[in-house]
């Protein structure tokens, strides 16, 4: 696998060139969405993206784990922790963009 890692500067540069702001603005709108994104997980908000995902916190009771190099029993406590479900549109277009190469490299074996 191993691709680009997008990162906030790379969305503020996208914000840039597709709306237009300046460099400045746009790279503040960036940290705008993603502290208002943050805030909402933090105080166990669900958020959900249309078309893109759906953040949550999800309450995990204490249990009994396993030390795999031991085998010793240690009790895990509760927790809060967050889960990220791709909506079925990101689920769609990950699975045309995996086919296309697919048939990409398909094709270029045949040459």
């Amino acid at each position: 696998m191993g691709g680009k890692t997008v990162t906030r500067a790379d969305l503020a540069e996208a914000v840039y060139r597709k709306v237009g702001l300046s460099r400045t603005e746009s790279a503040q709108i960036v940290e705008m969405v993603l502290q208002e994104v943050c805030d909402a997980i933090v105080r166990g908000e669900t958020v959900k993206l249309s078309s893109f995902a759906t953040f949550q916190v999800r309450h995990k009771n204490e249990r009994v784990g396993r030390n795999p190099k031991t085998g010793e029993e240690v009790p895990i406590l509760p927790r809060r922790v967050m889960t990220f479900k791709a909506s079925n549109v990101l689920k769609n277009r990950i699975l045309r963009a995996h086919q296309a190469r697919k048939a990409e490299k398909k094709a270029e074996k045949k040459a």
